[in-house]
């Protein structure tokens, strides 16, 4: 465990708890991408079915158990508990155009042609186009509340802080994967955008738009 990958671990935390109190407090989803929150419970999902099968430490399995029930439980928030403010007309991205090709994409590039591995694989993939349905809604409505801001800085910056831990577990420990790095650095290129808009207005403290 080194710095990078700690601090990345509870930057991705913070943006799940933000999220949770987001929607509890106002008891509200607007502006949330439910498909982007379902594809999100599919990357832990399958990323995570390792705990049936190992156990790394008690760290590793407690970070793994709070993201699949944090990620089924903001899905059950948007589509059950208050699903009157879910805005599916916004929430409009064709989110099989990013499972089909990712899908075929694990299984045609891995790095073991086995069941888990492929669905590790896939995972990967998946997680970095994940956040597109959430940026391509806020495209459409033309702005983000301030609280969902938080919320895509704390995980673009998630992923930005693992790029690092792979850079330092390259130098240090000699570990080096293809599929994790180039899946992380697509990722991070997602939120290059954002991050620019997050600093020059959010921190200003004006209303973050994208660019319809």
């Amino acid at each position: 465990m080194n710095i990078f990958r700690l601090t990345g671990d509870l930057s991705h935390l913070a943006a799940i708890i933000i999220l949770l109190l987001k929607i509890w407090k106002s008891r509200s989803c607007a502006g949330i991408s439910g498909k982007s929150q379902i594809l999100f419970a599919i990357v832990f999902t399958t990323r995570y079915l390792d705990l049936l099968t190992s156990f790394i430490s008690v760290y590793n399995t407690c970070m793994k158990v709070i993201y699949i029930g944090c990620s089924y439980a903001t899905v059950y928030l948007i589509y059950m508990k208050f699903r009157a403010t879910y805005d599916g007309n916004h929430d409009s991205f064709r989110v099989e155009f990013l499972v089909v090709p990712v899908g075929g994409l694990a299984v045609l590039i891995n790095h073991d042609f086995s069941f888990l591995e492929i669905l590790w694989t896939f995972s990967i993939y998946l997680e970095s186009v994940a956040i597109l349905p959430q940026l391509f809604m806020i495209s459409k409505t033309g702005e983000a509340e301030v609280i969902t801001t938080h919320y895509l800085f704390c995980l673009g910056l998630y992923r930005a802080l693992y790029l690092f831990n792979w850079i330092w577990r390259f130098y240090f420990e000699s570990f080096f994967d293809m599929i994790a790095i180039v899946a992380g650095v697509v990722q991070t290129i997602l939120y290059c955008d954002f991050f620019y808009l997050y600093v020059t207005k959010v921190l200003k403290g004006k209303k973050l738009s994208l660019p319809a």
